[in-house]
């Protein structure tokens, strides 16, 4: 289901964002145990970088994304970490 679930926040986020760069990590082994994932809930680190969030705050960018995944932040995501960048501050990042 992870892998499903992986698969499925990606062609989301790329079809709302069309980002320069998106990776999905599946953290949930790490949080065995914990509520959310006892409940089917899994936890999950987005890396995404859009053209989207250019003038928009970390906290925007954080709206954003999880108005774009809807009812999956209420079932098959129990946490969301999140580092979302606009193209310019990616190419400032990198140099």
């Amino acid at each position: 289901m992870s892998a499903e679930t992986v698969a499925r926040i990606r062609e989301i986020l790329a079809a709302r964002f069309e980002p320069h760069a998106i990776e999905v990590q599946d953290d949930s082994a790490l949080h065995a145990g914990h509520a959310g994932a006892r409940e089917g809930g899994g936890h999950y680190r987005l890396f995404i970088v859009s053209p989207a969030f250019e003038g928009c705050s970390r906290v925007l960018r954080q709206r954003m994304i999880y108005d774009a995944l809807g009812d999956m932040m209420k079932k098959d995501i129990h946490a969301l970490a999140i580092r979302a960048l606009s193209a310019a501050e990616a190419t400032k990042q990198a140099h």
